[in-house]
């Protein structure tokens, strides 16, 4: 279970997101980046930060802690834009916090160097997890004291939008030609021999665990909170052992595109304009 915590101020929106998030801060005394379940998808999308920033954390890969933060709407009577006062008008309740990384740029690859073993475990993991969310244009990766931190994970396991369709959605195949971190060599097999065997039943049950009651709620098809869980626990647990097989990275496809299962990296291209 996360941490729940109050909203005691809102500082300001952060533009950069879709969604509109906004930086708060909370009757622990900490600031966070503040998403809310008004926004967009609503409440999906914090399902799948919690569920992908978990998993990540339990996997040894860098995102920010996560809270859910109480809100009561009145804190948004003092804000001049509309916008954002109909969003927390509208997001009454829980939602979700992220620790505000103070300190951090935004990820530049012309600039920061990630080894082809992290840069494998990152490609792994967005396989994983679906993320349509980690392009060149939009790598969603900060840096903070040299190390390199996952942020924004709402756009992934599309698979959760429309769940009759989940097993076909969850076997194709991941394309990573656009991924931020392609150019760096990214070691699949290293990864997928390291991680694959971590993400079980148990793991997931307790990452899955962590998703607040509220947000499952009345969700069609399922009967209650638990089998709405284990929904989310399957395809991640299958795609766990194949993946790395299916992801497709510039020169090389892993697995479907031959007669072979192993995988084929060795065509990536070479990163130009380090410094």
């Amino acid at each position: 279970m996360l941490t729940e915590v109050t909203a005691t101020r809102y500082i300001t929106p952060l533009r950069e997101g879709g969604s509109l998030p906004g930086l708060v801060e909370a009757d622990d005394l900490g600031t966070y980046v503040m998403k809310f379940t008004g926004a967009g998808q609503g409440r999906k999308t914090l399902v799948a930060e919690v569920v992908c920033g978990e998993l990540a954390r339990r996997l040894g890969l860098r995102v920010p802690g996560l809270v859910t933060i109480g809100l009561d709407p009145v804190i948004g009577l003092g804000e001049p834009d509309t916008q954002v006062q109909e969003l927390l008008k509208s997001s009454g309740g829980l939602n979700l916090g992220m620790d505000f990384l103070s300190r951090a740029i935004g990820f530049d690859s012309l600039v920061h160097e990630v080894s082809p073993e992290e840069a494998g475990k990152v490609v792994w993991f967005d396989a994983l997890v679906n993320n349509v969310d980690r392009s060149w244009r939009n790598p969603n990766m900060l840096f903070r004291d040299g190390d390199l931190w996952l942020i924004d994970h709402g756009a992934t396991m599309i698979w959760h939008h429309n769940w009759p369709g989940t097993q076909a959605s969850a076997a194709k195949p991941y394309d990573a030609t656009d991924h931020a971190l392609a150019p760096f060599g990214p070691d699949i097999p290293a990864a997928a021999a390291e991680l694959g065997p971590r993400v079980t039943e148990d793991l997931l049950a307790e990452v899955t665990a962590a998703i607040p009651e509220e947000w499952l709620k009345d969700e069609p098809g399922f009967d209650s909170a638990d089998a709405l869980r284990q929904a989310y626990a399957r395809p991640l647990l299958a795609r766990a052992a194949t993946i790395h097989e299916r992801i497709r990275l510039q020169g090389g496809t892993s697995g479907t595109s031959g007669t072979s299962g192993t995988s084929n990296v060795s065509g990536i291209g070479i990163r130009k304009g380090t410094k």
